[in-house]
């Protein structure tokens, strides 16, 4: 009953922010295709983009208009668009060539 009754505090953002970013990273290290991987990559982006503005917070710095993490915020989210637009377009390339997004499969990338 009290965590339910308890008030929402910057410490709460980060600690979601956090499981996002492990979560993402696990993804990322455990999935076998290209489409799982860049899921991974998307949950980490959104974790660092949480604790950017939670750490942007007014509630952590009075003498700022809290807009500094949600700038920054910005700048991952089109950055993120980019690679997934980039990544994307990469993994129908090696679908059109080899019939799978498995990431095991690339051996012919290998410089």
């Amino acid at each position: 009953m009290y965590l339910l009754l308890a008030q929402i505090t910057v410490a709460h953002y980060l600690v979601v922010g956090a499981v996002l970013f492990v979560t993402g990273v696990l993804c990322m290290a455990t999935k076998r295709n290209a489409i799982g991987v860049l899921i991974g990559i998307e949950l980490v982006l959104n974790g660092a983009n949480l604790n950017f503005i939670a750490f942007g917070s007014k509630y952590l710095r009075h003498d700022t208009l809290g807009f500094d993490g949600q700038l920054i915020a910005l700048f991952v989210i089109v950055l993120a668009a980019a690679e997934a637009a980039v990544a994307l377009a990469i993994a129908l390339n090696f679908y059109n060539n080899h019939t799978t997004i498995d990431v095991d499969k690339a051996e012919d990338l290998k410089g």
